[in-house]
């Protein structure tokens, strides 16, 4: 199975087309959403662990005197797909999953200032302006403190930078108050408020998960067999 072709797949899709949560007991799979298949194929291939441990030092600020164990926020200087281009990590996903993006004249087409959202969380189309940028925010679909817990704390930095910049696999655009309410949650405490994208999101989780060799919970991956279940 091509993990990527299908998430580029998804990604298209959702840019053109609504993901509204349709009524009634059965909601019918966003465009683009991996089947039940493919979701079981990436389960049976994770490494599960019975909880989450917390071995400590996690630290993501980048002040003095403070860890910055993933680098910088949205740094350019990582070795990733959009790393070294002159734009930083958020302006790169923007530009990438808005329709419509216009960008600040003088910015090489680097800083978006306009463009229209379908959210992959929400289903909802958002209006994104850069005076108002907290309605759209930056999502990291596997937490960076679970990501730590669960194998990056064993990471060399520029792999851990890696994953926070990874704009293939990891990061989406999301409502921001979607965004805040989802933290560092894992499946078994979070999913999608629209579950016309839970097949979608699970898809992206476990995408990230094997392509970086992190753990499951067993909470996380009852819940993610579970969401399997519901997918074409």
């Amino acid at each position: 199975m091509d993990i990527r072709r299908w998430l580029v797949g998804a990604l298209v899709a959702l840019s053109v087309a609504g993901c509204g949560q349709l009524g009634g007991a059965s909601v019918a799979p966003a465009p683009g959403s991996p089947s039940r298949v493919e979701l079981t194929q990436l389960l049976a291939g994770m490494r599960v662990v019975a909880v989450r441990p917390h071995p400590g030092g996690y630290d993501r600020g980048c002040k003095a005197g403070q860890g910055c164990v993933f680098g910088p926020a949205w740094t350019d200087d990582n070795s990733g797909p959009g790393g070294h281009d002159g734009c930083d990590t958020r302006d790169n996903v923007l530009a990438r999953q808005l329709g419509g993006v216009s960008f600040r004249p003088g910015t090489r087409d680097c800083v978006v200032v306009g463009g229209t959202l379908n959210d992959p969380y929400t289903g909802k189309r958002i209006s994104f302006k850069k005076a108002d940028a907290y309605d759209v925010q930056i999502d990291h679909v596997f937490p960076l403190a679970a990501a730590w817990d669960l194998g990056a704390v064993g990471w060399p930095l520029e792999r851990r930078i890696r994953f926070a910049n990874d704009l293939e696999d990891n990061l989406l655009a999301t409502d921001g108050l979607t965004n805040a309410a989802k933290g560092d949650k894992t499946p078994a405490e979070w999913l999608p408020p629209d579950r016309a994208n839970h097949c979608f999101y699970a898809g992206k989780y476990l995408t990230v998960a094997a392509h970086y060799e992190l753990a499951l919970t067993e909470a996380d991956s009852t819940a993610l067999h579970s969401v399997a279940r519901g997918c074409p």
